[in-house]
């Protein structure tokens, strides 16, 4: 398995764009949808003559030790691994004592820094592509940057903020000017649910989306059907909404979530959504229930959010 799902250049420079697939191996639709993707940007000059392209866009596969053991990790969970302390670490290290989500770091950076080397691109943003194990709605994941937050409400899939703040050492916190050295900007996209069809479509969508935003693609060059893809799952939902809670699992708590809940469910103050060994766990506030944990593997049993609409005036 190669960890270059594909690479497209144009004949004109413009922004780098890197989307990783996967990085979380038991989540395969961000990776199936770079792979149609590359197909279909090979045939779009032929169907499309005028079409012209701008820029690089790079497919990476994640945790390429994980896809293949068909788990969400194999030793520590590598979308929890990306600080600054532990990647220079890694960066530092032997290569060949390194191991697992170790190396999967270091394979990726030496990679990533192997392409900003050879294309030496003025920008650089970064589309991490994911799906959860529940069943619901779509949504995007951004950083402070008001750039992460044009790229995030253009994907037309609702927003979360303040998660980087409860979740830490994820790929949105690295990727940075500061880390990377030229100006990036970071966006995670959640499609759905990990096996579910759709989930890949709609990656493909956002893939397309990014493009678009970031002038990658005109406008012109962009089908209807991926804004209404998007658009059509996520009617009825906030376009941005404040992470408020989130419950975090240890070792020893025997977290079980209780059946039937999906993304952007209302739960209410009193509510029992899931159990340990200390007993049932009460929603303590009226809310929105995000990313609720239905696989082994994982810290967080869920999320909870509330629309925050009003105070950008939508």
């Amino acid at each position: 398995m190669e960890r270059i799902i594909g690479r497209y250049e144009g004949k004109e420079k413009g922004p780098l764009l890197i989307c990783l697939g996967s990085i979380h191996g038991n989540e395969p639709a961000g990776t199936k949808a770079l792979e149609l993707m590359f197909k279909m940007l090979e045939v779009e000059p032929i169907t499309n003559p005028s079409f012209n392209f701008k820029g690089r866009l790079l497919g990476v596969r994640g945790n390429l030790r994980a896809i293949q053991a068909g788990k969400r990790y194999l030793e520590k969970d590598l979308n929890r691994q990306w600080t600054v302390a532990n990647v220079n670490r890694v960066m530092l290290a032997d290569k060949s004592n390194l191991r697992a989500e170790d190396l999967e770091i270091r394979e990726i950076m030496d990679l990533i820094n192997a392409e900003i080397a050879a294309y030496q691109p003025e920008k650089i943003v970064l589309l991490d592509l994911h799906t959860t194990t529940a069943f619901g709605g779509i949504f995007t994941v951004v950083t402070d940057d008001v750039e992460s937050l044009k790229i995030g409400i253009e994907l037309h899939a609702p927003v979360i903020r303040g998660l980087l703040k409860e979740v830490k050492g994820t790929l949105l916190h690295y990727f940075n000017q500061e880390n990377i050295g030229v100006p990036t900007v970071a966006v995670c996209f959640e499609s759905g649910q990990h096996n579910e069809q759709l989930s890949i479509n709609r990656a493909i969508a956002a893939i397309t989306n990014c493009m678009r935003t970031i002038g990658c693609v005109r406008a012109a060059d962009v089908e209807n059907q991926h804004d209404q893809l998007l658009m059509e799952f996520s009617k009825g939902l906030p376009k941005v909404s404040q992470l408020i809670m989130t419950h975090s699992i240890g070792e020893t708590d025997e977290f079980v979530m209780r059946s039937g809940y999906k993304n952007f469910q209302t739960v209410k103050e009193g509510e029992a959504v899931a159990d340990d060994r200390k007993g049932p766990i009460i929603i303590k506030k009226d809310s929105l229930l995000l990313m609720p944990l239905y696989q082994k593997q994982g810290n967080d049993g869920f999320f909870l959010i509330e629309s925050v609409d009003t105070e950008f005036g939508l």
